[in-house]
């Protein structure tokens, strides 16, 4: 049995039980007829005590109230008295919810066996009868088998929000990545046209590369210092990155002074799409044009075609170029990403080269928000 995560501290609701032992023990006391009078005093005590410290020390609790009931039980049969019964020794049962709740494993398995050792050496000594013994046995199972119940739903929700928040790091990595990958490349494209026109003595042409490598760059480490800044959230839920619509696609498209030319269609029904759907559609064309920016030599245009249909959305990104050799066989964490992310969605993701030229992304997602 697992360890539980985080044992509580006292609480206001651990002094008020305390305090309704005390009271009950209090009215015992002063009314009834108690074997060793003060013996059961100070033991009714010590019960009260057991329920403060149940929560960080559970064993002990169970190990002291069971030990104490058979001890006095035992010793009250020797000298030939009457058992020490006490109404506050309903308390176990709390006792019983702690051992399997807050303990763990090696505390579970002291405690049972403390525990039925000490029933064993108390029904021995004042035999209740066959239904009433099976009776209790029955109720203090119930109560430990509640504190497991409540321990492990409780871990699987732990376990259930930190798969969920690791999920959402992992979606934030890869925003990350797209994005830097994206604007890099951007970047990198503008500097070569830069330095050429700079030396074809073009100054007005080298001056808008600057321009433009100024506002990228800009854009990306904006971005990345919120991407980032969540990523290094540990505590907090990671905030939301905005996501991008099926609008955003078409401001990827350019116009011919520069190759390749990105050309976007959009076709059918794309309204009323689920965010992630848009979101997911979004980064696989940014990723496939930043991809076709690298490794696709001499192309000259980009086809992007986004189609909605009535239960599915397709969208295709193909190039003309030639694509290096040795960039098939080592696909790095852009492809490996996209087919993550449309995977998560229920849809399906391939990439491959064309018949005659260049390269195709097909990508198919459905219409309805697939993530789990």
């Amino acid at each position: 049995m697992p360890t539980a995560a985080g044992r509580l501290p006292y609480t206001r609701r651990d002094g008020t039980l305390a305090a309704l032992v005390l009271a009950v023990l209090v009215i015992e006391v002063v009314f009834r007829d108690l074997t060793w009078r003060p013996v059961a005093a100070v033991f009714g005590c010590g019960l009260a005590l057991a329920v403060l410290v149940r929560r960080t020390h559970p064993l002990a609790a169970v190990v002291f109230a069971y030990g104490g009931f058979a001890v006095l039980d035992v010793a009250a049969f020797a000298v030939g008295a009457d058992p020490v019964v006490l109404h506050a020794g309903w308390v176990v049962l709390v006792l019983d919810y702690a051992l399997l709740r807050w303990g763990d494993g090696r505390d579970a398995v002291i405690g049972l066996a403390v525990m039925a050792v000490a029933v064993a050496a108390i029904v021995g000594v004042d035999f209740p009868g066959v239904a009433e013994t099976i009776a209790g046995i029955a109720v203090l199972l119930f109560a430990a088998a509640l504190g497991a119940s409540v321990r492990y739903r409780g871990i699987a929700r732990e376990q259930l929000i930190a798969r969920a928040r690791l999920q959402e790091r992992e979606q934030l990595a890869r925003e990350l990545h797209d994005t830097v990958a994206h604007h890099v490349s951007a970047i990198a494209i503008q500097a070569q046209a830069g330095l050429f026109l700079a030396r074809s003595s073009s100054l007005s042409g080298a001056t808008e590369a600057l321009e433009t490598i100024d506002r990228e760059a800009a854009r990306t480490l904006a971005e990345m210092r919120t991407m980032v800044s969540a990523l290094r959230d540990h505590q907090q839920r990671p905030p939301l990155v905005p996501r991008h619509r099926i609008a955003d696609i078409e401001r990827l498209a350019t116009d011919g002074t520069e190759a390749p030319r990105i050309g976007v269609a959009l076709h059918g029904d794309l309204t009323n799409l689920p965010p992630a759907v848009e979101g997911a559609l979004y980064r696989v064309t940014q990723e496939s044009i930043t991809n076709a920016h690298r490794h696709a030599q001499q192309a000259t245009r980009v086809d992007v075609e986004v189609t909605g249909g009535a239960t599915e959305v397709r969208l295709t990104v193909s190039d003309d170029g030639a694509r290096v050799a040795s960039a098939a066989h080592r696909p790095g964490y852009g492809l490996v990403g996209m087919t993550e992310r449309i995977t998560l969605l229920g849809g399906t993701l391939t990439a491959g080269p064309r018949p005659d030229r260049g390269w195709t992304v097909r990508a198919v997602l459905p219409r309805r928000d697939a993530t789990p």
